[in-house]
């Protein structure tokens, strides 16, 4: 029970960095387009879709991945209280 809590917690951790990675290549152009970037928008994209349907940009600002960041951590907290509950 432990190393699949350990497993998906790990999980969650690389794919919020992940995103920061991807919000970060938007300041570089061509980034995306390369191999790693391509790969980063096939994983990252589909998460962050549903946000920004809800979430509109303000002008050049894009606020969803702050939120969809948000949203994995608060997922990390409540995995962090379902493991305690079961084992306590």
């Amino acid at each position: 029970m432990y190393q699949l809590f350990t497993i998906l917690d790990y999980a969650l951790l690389i794919f919020s960095y992940g995103l920061i990675v991807y919000i970060f290549m938007s300041w570089f152009p061509g980034a995306r387009e390369s191999a790693f970037g391509s790969f980063l928008t096939k994983i990252c994209e589909p998460y962050l879709e549903p946000f920004r349907k809800i979430i509109p940009p303000l002008g050049m600002i894009d606020l969803s991945p702050i939120v969809a960041i948000m949203v994995l951590h608060l997922a990390r907290y409540g995995l962090y209280e379902l493991f305690s509950m079961l084992l306590f």
